[in-house]
């Protein structure tokens, strides 16, 4: 089971998640306003506003804080000082992963990130160490009680690069370049197919599995990561079983 959104998969489930929503919040707030800073405040002409607002809105953030979020950004938020940086390293096992971060201190949260890797049995590369053993795409996901043949009569209008089942979940997913996701998402959307999931993503291009004491300490690296304030998301190429991702996260 190839891994890192099928373990964010199994912890949203778990109830420990509403104990993070704040620092969640926190994060969403920050990938909005970066959002603003890059495109506009219009999410009508702002496709990564856009998503972010939709990934807020689906985590619980209410309308009226998202809208006066944008509301301090148009006026009074000072972006400039927030830098967006894609840290890059391996894990225990050889994991290869990717970090992003957003940060208005960079050298505080390079070594912060530096110490949790070294911890947890890691270490921060250089930029491109990793970076090529992944592709940025953009990854829509749908139940797997969908219509394929709809989405995929859909999804044939753009140029995607594949459609593809989950052979463990069933789950049907549609990965295509970044340029054309908002597109993409707003003609499913339209057509009344809402995913489950949608985002710009980093798709490993090879795996490393990971058994035993390696994927226990490994999952402990990636939920540090996760935890830390200025870290957006977190992706790696790990693959390890279903029945031990389950038991990994009834611990974690």
């Amino acid at each position: 089971m190839a891994g890192h959104s099928k373990w964010h998969n199994i912890r949203a489930k778990k109830e420990k998640m509403d104990k993070r929503k704040g620092k969640l919040f926190s994060k969403l707030s920050r990938e909005i306003m970066v959002a603003i800073r890059e495109g506009g405040p219009d999410p009508e002409f702002n496709p990564r506003l856009r998503n972010a607002i939709k990934r807020a809105k689906s985590a619980g953030m209410s309308m009226d804080t998202i809208e006066k979020l944008i509301k301090k950004a148009k006026g009074e938020l000072d972006a400039g000082n927030l830098h967006e940086i894609v840290y890059e390293g391996y894990g225990p096992g050889g994991v290869a992963i990717l970090v992003e971060a957003v940060t208005d201190n960079r050298n505080r949260t390079v070594a912060e990130i530096r110490r949790i890797f070294q911890k947890h049995g890691g270490s921060l590369g250089e930029s491109g160490s990793v970076m090529w053993q992944f592709k940025k795409r953009g990854l829509i996901t749908f139940d797997k009680d969908v219509d394929e043949d709809a989405i995929t009569e859909i999804a044939l209008n753009y140029d995607v690069e594949d459609i593809r089942r989950d052979p463990e979940d069933g789950t049907l997913e549609v990965i295509c370049e970044v340029k054309d996701f908002a597109h993409i998402l707003e003609a499913f959307e339209q057509a009344g197919y809402k995913p489950t999931h949608a985002d710009i993503t980093y798709i490993p291009t090879m795996t490393v599995e990971v058994k035993g004491e390696t994927a226990e300490k490994l999952i402990k690296l990636l939920e540090a990561l996760e935890d830390h304030d200025d870290v957006q998301k977190v992706h790696s190429n790990f693959q390890m079983s279903k029945e031990l991702l389950e038991k990994l996260a009834e611990v974690a």
